[in-house]
């Protein structure tokens, strides 16, 4: 009797590799959602709310998790605070 193999997860190194990632506690989910939200650079999330931002999220990928909307506030205060250095 053969035993099913374990997949492995696949390793998103798109996410890994952007500039969310700079974000202290970021997430690699939210990286992703923001990547495919269109959103390339942490500079195109001043001024824009977090909230606002999962709705566009949650319209394109309806099975988003909840939870990735505090790494989208988080994400948010960062870009504000970079942009007053």
């Amino acid at each position: 009797m053969a035993f099913p193999r374990n997949k492995k997860k696949k390793t998103d190194y798109a996410a890994l590799n952007s500039p969310f990632m700079r974000i202290p506690r970021m997430d690699v989910r939210a990286a992703r959602a923001l990547l495919d939200a269109g959103i390339r650079e942490v500079y195109e999330l001043r001024g824009r709310d977090p909230e606002a931002v999962f709705a566009d999220i949650r319209k394109m990928r309806p099975g988003t998790p909840g939870d990735i909307l505090g790494f989208l506030k988080i994400a948010v205060e960062f870009a504000d605070a970079e942009d007053s250095r």
